[in-house]
């Protein structure tokens, strides 16, 4: 963790207000499971500096779709009010997941191939072959569940063949078993493959990156307009848009669409920033009809008035590293860049050594640290980018030299 008095030192002011929103990725969780963990992680952030921190009840405004709440922390010198936002989707996650089994399994299955046949699944194992094998996990999933129902179906087959049952019944009576047994096996076992959770996520993926979902383009609209309102009456000494996990290049969109709607938004009030945390870009960006989101990319990587830090680490299969966003999308700026600054994050040092075999074998447990509590203190501590009195920008500048770079 950045002490408050070096950060402030690098950087200027201390910052007594803060105001964050936060962008979450594909998560059917939503609000009350978000808060609960991030009242228990501030719990231990603050155990573990030794300051005094506080979280308020959240205040949901359904019309806006967002929840928000205030904390308060303090230390030896320094308090901190930090407004933290917390964008809603949940309800169209939920919708997605509501699809039929069958459905859910054939759309993807279609959208996978596509993907392997238009060469999007070899550019993520050119940027990242961690990542590519991420991305083909549940269909290798569902591939091993297929061949048990397979194995089923045969059985059966064999069963009514061996007492005599008229082929055209046996070949029928072993398709009814396989499609049986697969569907019980997708769904006994999905709260530990999570195969139809991702399933959903690739399907929602491919057709943002389309744009075929109106429902989040307008909610994304919605959110734009509600950061441009905000940071005109804002008197915070920064505002922070924070993105993780698919989070990432949702909140790319709204903040490069809240551009759209004021081109000025970070030259005037409060210093203007956008984290992206374990972010993984390219599963927009790679396909060739995203082109508005590209388009969007370039547009923040040349905003001099914005300060954007892309952290990313080995250690998380769910994210892409190492990776720069403009140059692996092959971006051709028609300005200097600014943007974004990559650090890389060593999640070594944030965990505890008695703990890290255990965590580094949870690929979820992994993708999550980004916006956990540290369990040592480290360069990289996501609650005191929040909460803490030093600036965001002092967040690259405070990590080891040898990690933060242009890639």
């Amino acid at each position: 963790m950045v002490e408050a008095g070096a950060a402030t030192a690098r950087e200027g002011a201390a910052v007594r207000r803060r105001h964050i929103v936060y962008v979450q990725g594909y998560d059917p969780r939503g609000l009350a499971q978000y808060y609960r963990m991030f009242r228990t992680e501030l719990r231990k952030y603050a155990a573990l500096n030794g300051v005094a921190a506080s979280a308020g009840r959240p205040v949901v405004d359904d019309a806006k779709a967002m929840a928000s709440w205030t904390i308060e922390t303090a230390g030896d010198g320094w308090q901190t009010t930090t407004r933290y936002d917390f964008l809603r989707w949940e309800e169209l996650i939920k919708r997605d997941l509501e699809r039929p089994m069958a459905r859910t399994v054939a759309v993807a299955t279609t959208c996978f191939l596509r993907l392997v046949f238009n060469g999007v699944i070899a550019r993520f194992a050119r940027a990242h072959w961690r990542f590519a094998i991420f991305a083909s996990y549940p269909y290798i999933m569902l591939t091993l569940e297929a061949a048990l129902a397979l194995l089923a179906g045969w059985l059966g087959f064999a069963g009514l063949a061996h007492v005599g049952a008229p082929r055209p019944l046996a070949v029928l009576g072993a398709a009814a078993l396989f499609v049986a047994v697969l569907a019980l096996l997708l769904e006994r076992l999905e709260k530990t493959t999570y195969v139809l959770y991702l399933m959903a996520d690739w399907i929602f993926t491919f057709e943002f990156a389309r744009g075929r979902r109106p429902d989040w383009d307008a909610r994304i609209d919605q959110f734009a307009r509600a950061i441009v309102d905000a940071v005109a009456a804002s008197d915070a000494d920064e505002f922070v848009v924070v993105g993780h996990s698919s989070g990432s290049f949702l909140g790319l969109e709204v903040l490069a669409r809240a551009f759209e709607i004021d081109p000025a938004l970070g030259r005037r009030g409060p210093r203007l920033a956008f984290l992206t945390l374990g972010g993984n870009l390219p599963i927009v960006g790679f396909h060739r009809q995203a082109k508005p989101f590209r388009a969007r990319l370039a547009r923040l990587a040349t905003e001099p008035s914005l300060t954007w830090i892309d952290f990313q680490s080995r250690k998380d299969v769910m994210n892409f590293y190492p990776f720069d966003p403009v140059a692996g999308h092959g971006l051709s700026l028609d300005a200097p860049r600014c943007n974004p600054k990559i650090v890389g994050v060593r999640f070594r040092d944030v965990i505890a050594p008695e703990h890290y075999a255990a965590f580094r074998r949870d690929f979820f447990r992994v993708h999550f640290q980004f916006v956990m509590a540290n369990e040592r203190k480290a360069a990289y501590d996501y609650f005191d980018m929040m909460c803490g009195p030093g600036p965001i920008a002092a967040a690259a500048s405070a990590q080891p030299a040898q990690l933060v770079r242009w890639i």
